[in-house]
């Protein structure tokens, strides 16, 4: 439509080889380690897909799979407050769309202290302009 293609499909050539370069790496690691990515805290919401294969290119196992296929972030709210604790995440990554995350309220939360995330400090922010749209990522 703006004549751009050409600029286009070398930006996503790109990011292609860049993924395969995350997975390569990766791919060597001893274990994949389990990731629980947070697109909103009240209520609860999972990954979208696109975003749980960026962890999966990235080496590491979204702990909600089965939500990350849902389209809708109203079908990726996860109910039970503990669920997320109960799968146990070694790595816990915020972005909550349109608020900045707060890893100290998520650490705080009742029945969380034990989760592997929290007691490593492993909880990280990615700014929500970066991962709320895939157009958005550079």
């Amino acid at each position: 439509m703006i004549r751009r293609s050409a600029e286009a499909e070398a930006w996503i050539a790109g990011c292609e080889r860049r993924h395969a370069e995350i997975r390569a790496v990766a791919a060597r690691w001893p274990r994949r380690p389990r990731v629980y990515f947070e697109e909103w805290d009240e209520p609860m919401i999972s990954a979208i897909q696109w975003v749980s294969e960026l962890v999966g290119i990235a080496g590491g196992d979204d702990v909600f799979p089965e939500l990350a296929v849902q389209r809708m972030g109203r079908d990726r709210v996860i109910a039970d407050a503990l669920e997320p604790a109960r799968r146990a995440p070694e790595l816990i990554v915020g972005s909550w769309c349109g608020k900045k995350f707060r890893p100290e309220r998520v650490a705080a939360r009742p029945g969380w202290a034990e989760v592997p995330a929290v007691r490593a400090g492993a909880l990280v922010e990615i700014r929500a302009a970066t991962s709320c749209s895939p157009a958005r990522r550079r």
